[in-house]
């Protein structure tokens, strides 16, 4: 099999125009193309007058060695398949207990099930399709359920966004995740695309599905069910006790995987109080940016912005400050809505979604700064999470203390005064915002670099310091703000039995890196069962 790169095709090509491709790339007859597909597609919009697809093909074709030797290098390359590692047979004394439901969590235990180790899988928040409910109340009525919201639930907190599939590891799980993805409902064009992405809406039915195939393969899936703490026996798990309605049992185990997520703070803390060393690490925080999408498409695609095979335009953008700290886009959401992701009493954070149709009015993403451990304030290891949580406080005081987010006029931001009413662009967040003035929010650091941002970036994107544009705060829920050091056989160090995995344990920063460590975690533990 040969991976051709670098095919240029035009927007309204057809999947007919794939072996004249390959046939000029290689100087080949069609009759010696005996198969052609689609590896990877791209759109080239740098010309605006020329916006195409690029695309890499794979082909099988006659006298492949021959024609590699007189091709000019780079040209094509060859490929073979390289499946995922399979996992071994475990030897588990107890039931592996695996922390939390979102993408690590997930898939650590859909590797351990189909291991055939039947895990117990706990989480805190609701099913998905109860979870809907409640994050639906929060939009309409302000109503939090601490327990059960954008952060918490089947799924986590990648559930309720645009469902982005793209990383930058590289793994040979990264093909499993998608597959696994696809297998459970998800369109098959996420295997090519170069920034794949599910949609809300989908991502809640494949959630479900594998929860499914993982009881089907004899695991255990408790909702509503928080863990309190760990069991020791000296260094090592022997168990775990499990809050549910209100009751305290104990279950078990000599393996956790710890797959809490980045808003777990309680967890952590009582964690943290136990003997699990954290340290802190930086992370981001800022505001979510709103533009009419329609603004987003023409300054990305010209006068092929409408063009169907297109559809939302979205943008990535990042730009140095004289602090060193820089400011980025992040989480980019194409005809999506700004979200309310608070997840304690008296706090308001923010976050976006899209469904997999893109065709909200508005286009939104965060806009981050980054921040350090020594602007935290304190020396703790989780001192992080109290600055997030003044940040958030502030937020939910001046937006009224109902869950309303407070928001500004872009123009209004940068000449430091509060604004008294949206412009062009009305807020998509729900339950509702107050606007306000967010240098009063956000600490110092942050404002005077998001406003030295909104004008750099203005010169990467056209419009993107649009008077009129809308900052809603805040967002602080990017990464975590700590890290769960880990040894080399993935336990935590001084905790034997115990395995730190995803975002909450600062390993992961989005859906696909956290699912593939979710993966290594379970192959971790796996491997240590056969050793003990």
């Amino acid at each position: 099999m040969l991976r051709i790169a670098n095919c240029s095709l035009p927007l309204d090509y057809t999947e007919a125009d794939l072996l004249p491709a390959v046939c000029r790339k290689l100087r080949v007859a069609p009759a010696d193309v005996l198969s052609v597909r689609l590896y990877r597609r791209s759109v080239d919009a740098r010309d605006k007058s020329d916006v195409h697809f690029v695309l890499s093909l794979e082909a099988e074709v006659r006298h492949e060695a021959e024609l590699l030797r007189r091709l000019k290098p780079g040209t094509a390359v060859r490929v073979e398949p390289t499946p995922a590692p399979k996992p071994v047979t475990p030897n588990f004394r107890t039931l592996p207990v695996v922390v939390g439901a979102g993408p690590a969590g997930l898939f650590a235990a859909l590797v351990l099930a189909r291991s055939g180790a039947q895990p117990v899988l706990v989480e805190r928040g609701e099913k998905v399709e109860a979870r809907v409910a409640s994050v639906e109340a929060m939009r309409t009525q302000g109503k939090l359920n601490p327990e059960s919201n954008v952060q918490f639930g089947e799924g986590g907190a990648g559930t309720f966004s645009d469902g982005k599939l793209t990383t930058g590891i590289k793994s040979p799980w990264l093909r499993f995740v998608l597959e696994t993805f696809v297998a459970h409902g998800a369109d098959e064009r996420i295997l090519s695309e170069q920034k794949p992405h599910i949609g809300t809406d989908c991502l809640r039915r494949i959630v479900a599905s594998i929860r499914r195939e993982i009881e089907a393969l004899g695991g255990k899936v408790l909702f509503s069910t928080r863990l309190t703490e760990l069991v020791l026996r000296g260094s090592h798990v022997c168990g775990v006790h499990l809050e549910h309605e209100g009751q305290i049992s104990e279950v078990e185990t000599d393996t956790v995987l710890l797959c809490i997520g980045h808003s777990a703070r309680d967890t952590a803390q009582s964690l943290f109080r136990q003997g699990v060393r954290m340290v802190p690490k930086p992370f981001a925080m800022g505001v979510r940016i709103e533009h009419p999408q329609e603004m987003i498409n023409r300054a990305q695609y010209g006068r092929f912005a409408s063009h169907p095979a297109l559809g939302a335009a979205d943008y990535k953008l990042n730009c140095r400050t004289p602090d060193g700290r820089g400011v980025y886009s992040f989480c980019m959401c194409p005809g999506g809505e700004v979200i309310c992701a608070a997840s304690q009493a008296g706090g308001v954070a923010v976050n976006g979604m899209s469904n997999s149709a893109r065709d909200g009015r508005n286009a939104n993403a965060a806009l981050l700064v980054g921040v350090r451990p020594e602007d935290f304030g304190d020396s703790h290891p989780l001192s992080g999470f109290v600055l997030q949580r003044s940040v958030e406080q502030a937020a939910f005081r001046a937006g009224g203390g109902d869950f309303r987010a407070p928001a500004q006029r872009v123009e209004d931001f940068l000449r430091g005064r509060a604004s008294a009413a949206p412009g062009e662009v009305q807020p998509t967040y729900l339950p509702g915002v107050a606007m306000a003035d967010l240098a009063e929010v956000l600490p110092g650091f942050i404002t005077e670099n998001l406003r030295y941002g909104l004008r750099v970036l203005d010169r990467q994107l056209e419009g993107f310091a649009f008077p009129d544009a809308l900052l809603t705060g805040c967002e602080t829920r990017s990464s975590s703000p700590v890290r769960m050091p880990r040894l080399a056989d993935g336990t935590a160090e001084g905790i034997d039995g115990l395995f730190p995995a995803g975002e909450g344990a600062g390993y992961a920063g989005g859906i696909t890196s956290a699912a593939v460590d979710g993966i290594n975690m379970a192959l971790a533990a796996i491997e240590r069962s056969r050793l003990l």
